[in-house]
């Protein structure tokens, strides 16, 4: 029988509709439910393409006996992290805090009123190794609560506090905040370079464009050529490895081992955003085509599997897949991706299938040697392990493997990542000078603002699908989406972008700031359902939603030359500044939004004329992450009626100019 997740709109929730366990959405029925029957709540958190909430359902939230203790005893609910952000925040703290790690799935048990006090992540379903299993835990917090709910309300208003303490920080120290920071935590990400196989540290190896942000901006100020190395090697590395879809582009989640070979295969929306834009910016540095094409690949990825009809982006697709369509519920991580050397040999024929073999790394016997799991017998992850030229055989192998089944798609389109995709495909149209990018950005823009936006109370919603638009937007949401914004009135100039950029600012500081001590939480007031309100400050997977919303004010202040932003962005510097000093390495984010802090600001005003699209290639072709472009703006006309240039730093500015290499030495 389904339970009480049927109706619900996210994939996360509708996969678990039909466990035998009695799940709720997160939810005031939900909450009392567990008031009325005087029941724990366990809080299951994850998401819909993670391959260990998959292997927890199979092995516990199908399992009759497990779910019959769990109906008995507690109220199971459900939550996708995905969509709600502020609730996984929370109590990935609390696991964090009491077990030194973290992850998904994660499962958390709360007294009635939400408060955590007991969590982990994945709990196999029996006793192993020495560990209880999920059935053991169950009914040892059963018995607990009714022997000893004193001790455990006692323990859980505890945790509470400690963790708001934790998260508030309290009033920083601004003065602290200068460039030795950023000397730190380059010095740090030197230290920690894998200089055989770029990233930073062992295996596994995640990619956290947020470090090479920052790395090319520092670079972009001290001149330091390692810091530029160390993002090309890291860049190349990724691209050439298992990690990056060598046929159909796009990057896997993380590296199980330190060479980028073996994939978690699970693809991530804020991943390609992210790394696209980081070769954007390779390529505007190298002038090396070779990062154009990589940006390419994924961005045209993006478009052709992930790209709703109506503009959006969808969240994310499954490491798990179907082996054998005859059996359509076996499922293997990365079935989809991988492939036998005779499966080559069939498609490509003699010779080129031995050619692309020795390019692609593909042996008889297949090429996982380290596979602990043994996932992957007799098959090849495709690798570059010598170039060449070999296009129309990725082609038909791409053709062979769409007629497999695809890995699960979550078609989910949250306002937040949707923001980053539409940043990457702008900045791919500067970059690229490709108008279909341009065209992909403004259709996301217009689905978010269309479908996802109260343009009269100028509240932003979280998740849209399936028609239904819901739940009201986080932190994460409002500065992402204004970043994108910013980024598209830099590509068409649109003076609409900025003005709804300029709204949604004042609409965040409003809603999200600490007044007191600084900094912006990650949830507007009054969610009487969250035990505490966090500020996240944490650059990982993405950036937080602190470090964007305080590069978005002084971005916006350089454009309009409104004090008031850069102000607010010092005051909200104040509520993270004691963090960012003790560990600047866990911002990285945050030191871009510094280095945009400290950098003379220059601005080019372009008046439109006959050659402006010179002016703007010469402009873009350039890495410059400081300067503002604005276009046909008063007070700056053309001269003679040709397309003019002004460039002015630090609001003063040099003698127009129409003629393209005077604009050229301007630049430098």
């Amino acid at each position: 029988m389904p339970n009480n997740l049927l109706t619900e709109k996210r994939p996360y929730l509708l996969q678990h509709a039909n466990n035998p366990v009695d799940w709720h959405p997160w939810g005031n029925a939900a909450f009392e439910q567990a008031r009325r029957e005087d029941k724990p709540i366990f809080l299951s958190i994850g998401y819909s393409t993670c391959h260990w909430c998959h292997v927890m359902e199979r092995e516990s939230f199908e399992n009759d006996q497990i779910a019959q203790v769990l109906n008995r005893y507690f109220v199971p609910i459900k939550v996708d992290r995905e969509e709600r952000p502020d609730v996984d925040r929370i109590y990935m703290a609390f696991v964090q805090a009491t077990t030194g790690s973290g992850g998904w799935p994660m499962s958390v048990f709360l007294t009635p009123d939400r408060k955590p006090f007991f969590g982990g992540t994945y709990f196999p379903p029996d006793n192993r190794y020495g560990r209880p299993g999920f059935m053991t835990i169950l009914q040892s917090l059963a018995r607990a609560w009714s022997e000893d709910r004193a001790k455990i309300h006692e323990s859980s208003e505890s945790v509470v506090g400690q963790l708001t303490k934790l998260s508030d920080g309290g009033p920083g120290r601004a003065a602290t905040l200068d460039e030795k920071v950023s000397d730190s935590a380059y010095q740090y990400f030197r230290r920690t370079f894998d200089t055989q196989h770029g990233g930073f540290g062992g295996a596994p190896k995640f990619p956290r464009p947020v470090t090479l942000n920052f790395l090319l901006r520092y670079h972009a100020r001290t001149q330091n050529e390692e810091a530029l190395d160390m993002v090309l090697q890291t860049l190349k590395a990724m691209a050439e490895g298992g990690m990056n879809d060598q046929l159909g582009g796009g990057f896997h989640r993380y590296s199980v081992d330190e060479m980028w070979f073996l994939p978690h295969f699970e693809k991530m929306l804020y991943d390609q955003a992210q790394l696209a834009i980081s070769y954007l910016e390779a390529y505007q540095i190298t002038h090396d085509s070779y990062y154009a094409q990589v940006a390419r690949a994924t961005l045209d990825y993006v478009l052709r599997d992930m790209t709703d009809p109506g503009g959006g982006f969808y969240s994310a697709e499954d490491a798990d897949s179907v082996i054998d369509p005859a059996h359509p519920h076996e499922k293997g991580e990365g079935a989809f991706y991988v492939w036998t050397r005779q499966e080559i040999d069939a498609i490509l024929g003699h010779p080129d299938a031995t050619i692309f073999s020795a390019n692609y790394g593909v042996e008889t016997g297949g090429n996982a040697h380290n596979d602990p799991h043994g996932e992957f017998p007799g098959k090849n992850i495709l690798y570059v392990k010598r170039s060449g030229d070999d296009g129309q055989w990725k082609a038909k192998l791409l053709e062979a493997r769409a007629k497999r089944v695809r890995p699960h798609l979550d078609d989910k389109i949250l306002t937040a990542w949707n923001g980053l995709m539409i940043s990457a495909f702008a900045k791919a149209a500067q970059v690229l000078d490709d108008p279909r990018y341009a065209s992909a950005a403004r259709k996301a823009t217009d689905f978010i603002v269309s479908r996802m936006y109260n343009a009269e109370t100028g509240v932003l919603l979280r998740r849209y699908r399936d028609g239904d638009a819901a739940i009201p937007g986080f932190l994460d949401d409002y500065a992402f989406f204004v970043q994108a914004l910013l980024d598209l009135y830099e590509t068409e100039f649109q003076a609409r972008d900025l003005e709804l950029a300029i709204g949604l600012t004042e609409r965040t500081i409003e809603a999200f700031s600490d007044r007191e001590n600084g900094g912006f939480f990650a949830t507007p007031e009054g969610d009487r359902n969250l035990v505490m309100r966090m500020k996240d400050d944490y650059d990982g997977a993405e950036p937080s939603g602190n470090s964007i919303a305080l590069l978005n004010l002084l971005r916006i202040g350089h454009l309009t030359g409104d004090a008031k932003y850069p102000e607010a962005a010092g005051h909200a510097l104040n509520g993270l500044a004691a963090r960012i000093s003790h560990q600047p390495v866990a911002a990285p984010q945050m030191l871009v939004a510094l280095e945009y802090a400290w950098a003379k600001k220059r601005e080019v005003v372009l008046a439109h004329g006959p050659g402006i699209e010179d002016f703007l290639r010469e402009l873009r072709g350039r890495f410059l992450p400081h300067t503002a472009v604005l276009m046909d703006r008063a007070g700056f006309s053309t001269v003679d009626g040709k397309a003019t240039a002004y460039v002015c730093e630090n609001f003063t500015c040099q003698l127009p100019t129409t003629d393209l290499g005077r604009f050229r030495e301007l630049l430098q």
